[in-house]
């Protein structure tokens, strides 16, 4: 079982975007893919008139970016990934956390920054993974916007990366799972401005060097504890690369980052 994860800027590239659904689309066995959209749904909320307003790289999600992102996420961005698969010979199903209650979700407590409308998920234990299970098992490919639902009626917008490991680590009792995130870069850089200086393997006592030295910072700190978080929890192995280097990461080609616990 592999679970991938792309970001916005696959997303909003149509020949990216394209060249790494085909290579997803002739992945072996079942599969899922989760998928962000923020460049996307910032883009067309500036066409709308809401200007997007962002902490620390995480957006604050008031009731009209709600309406915003449950548009774009669970509705544009998803539905026109889950057309190309299927064009693709990929019988995808595009989904939210609402559909099937498969990934209910706290709305994020108040503290030092009102986030708004996010969502927390508690944990791999409140997936519903038989519902999950019966869609993978009748053979179809889901495809989850990074959406959740609170189970009072309320949407969530909740972080992707969180998205893919939660499911990972959910699935991981039945499935050898495979956690693969896929962005622009060719991995963890060593040097920002290097995209070549790939650092190969990342274990945790590694982790809080590169975190300590400053070479792992800002957006890139939340996707790796969520990388360490899944592999404490079952799942078999996570891997950070760029969306072109999909064909390879069972091979002696794949050139990007490998993170494991030791």
């Amino acid at each position: 079982m592999i679970i991938v994860k792309i970001g916005g800027n696959i997303l909003d590239n149509p020949e990216r975007l394209q060249s790494f659904l085909a290579d997803f689309a002739q992945l072996p066995g079942p599969k899922l893919l989760v998928h962000g959209g923020g460049k996307i749904a910032s883009a067309f909320g500036q066409r709308l008139g809401i200007t997007p307003k962002m902490v620390d790289g995480r957006r604050i999600t008031d009731a009209e970016t709600l309406e915003l992102v449950t548009m774009v996420y669970g509705g544009l961005v998803n539905k026109q990934v889950v057309a190309k698969l299927q064009a693709l010979g990929c019988n995808a199903i595009g989904l939210t956390g609402a559909d099937g209650n498969i990934i209910p979700a706290q709305k994020r407590p108040v503290k030092a920054i009102d986030y708004g409308f996010v969502g927390d998920v508690a944990g791999s234990e409140s997936i519903n993974v038989a519902a999950l299970e019966a869609i993978i098992e009748a053979r179809l490919t889901p495809v989850f916007a990074p959406l959740t639902h609170d189970s009072q009626g309320n949407m969530l917008n909740t972080n992707a990366d969180t998205i893919a490991s939660v499911l990972a680590t959910a699935l991981a009792p039945k499935y050898k799972v495979q956690l693969v995130y896929c962005f622009e870069k060719k991995g963890v850089l060593q040097n920002a401005e290097d995209d070549n200086s790939v650092i190969a393997h990342i274990h945790t006592e590694k982790y809080k060097t590169l975190k300590e030295e400053g070479v792992v910072h800002a957006g890139m700190i939340p996707k790796l504890d969520n990388a360490f978080a899944a592999l404490q929890q079952g799942v078999a192995q996570v891997l950070i690369c760029e969306a072109e280097a999909l064909t390879s990461i069972n091979t002696a080609r794949y050139s990007g980052t490998t993170i494991s616990l030791n």
